[in-house]
């Protein structure tokens, strides 16, 4: 089987004489001879923004289930709490693009919604997190650096901006192996400047096992996680190979045994452990 890497490009001269040509290389070039500097990630974020006008861009780096190493961001200060420093102590333990790099994911572009479960927009995640922020879509590109390290670059569109188009899309998956290649040049050479931090962040990854275990059973702690993570019962239903009318049984016993009456107070009562959690992990 002839791999991508060994077919022929089939470009036209004309394509690479044009004005525009010259200027995505030298951008392209700048990137390349930047890529084991600490200077990349700006310039990573000011070449990505040229393709798509993304209004927020996160890097996150990410080691099995510990919690996630910021990189670079262009949040403004009044934003780093809600968008920031919520996620990384306790909203990425619900996030698609930490289940994906959890689960193995290939290196590509991925948009939100490939990613999530089916009722993902309608979760109180997704109303804490994305409408909080005023965000209706994400793009994740994933790069594998190490062979248990993943980075992620996400950028965030606003509901109030222009839409991700399939043009936007076919765009940065055509990227994707170039982000790949430059990130893992940038982690060979920075990367020993964020390991020590990376591993020292304790994982929380506790506290979807511990919430409510001296009131719930394991298969209702499974169907919490799965409710709260966004998936509709039938979806649950789908993910444990039980019915639909099961997961109705285990929802209303969950709520009666936890003493909450809606999907806003289980999340906030998770999100209460996870800050519990955290604290006692960081004593």
């Amino acid at each position: 089987m002839t791999r991508l890497q060994d077919r022929p490009i089939v470009i036209s001269a004309d394509t690479l004489a044009t004005a525009a040509s010259l200027a995505w290389h030298q951008r392209l070039a700048q990137l390349i001879r930047s890529a084991g500097s600490t200077a990349f990630p700006a310039m990573l974020e000011r070449t990505l923004h040229e393709l798509t006008g993304f209004d927020t861009i996160l890097i996150n780096t990410y080691k099995g289930s510990h919690r996630p190493l910021l990189i670079h961001d262009n949040y403004p200060p009044g934003r780093r709490e809600q968008g920031i420093e919520r996620y990384l102590s306790q909203a990425y333990l619900l996030d698609p693009f930490f289940k994906a790099v959890h689960d193995g994911l290939d290196t590509s572009a991925y948009r939100l919604r490939e990613l999530a479960p089916d009722r993902f927009e309608s979760s109180e995640y997704y109303h804490h997190y994305y409408r909080a922020l005023g965000l209706s879509d994400e793009i994740g590109l994933f790069a594998r650096v190490d062979a248990d390290v993943v980075m992620v670059v996400s950028l965030g569109f606003r509901g109030d901006g222009p839409r991700v188009t399939r043009r936007d899309m076919l765009a940065l998956r055509h990227i994707a192996p170039v982000v790949d290649a430059l990130l893992g040049e940038y982690w060979k050479w920075q990367g020993h400047g964020f390991q020590a931090s990376l591993e020292e962040r304790e994982p929380v990854e506790a506290a979807f096992d511990s919430f409510g275990q001296e009131a719930l059973t394991q298969r209702e702690r499974e169907i919490v996680r799965l409710l709260l993570a966004g998936h509709s019962t039938k979806s649950a239903a789908r993910e444990l190979d039980i019915s639909d009318g099961t997961v109705k049984v285990h929802r209303k016993h969950i709520y009666q045994r936890l003493e909450v009456s809606s999907q806003s107070q289980l999340f906030r009562l998770f999100l209460d452990h996870v800050a519990l959690v955290s604290r006692q992990q960081g004593g």
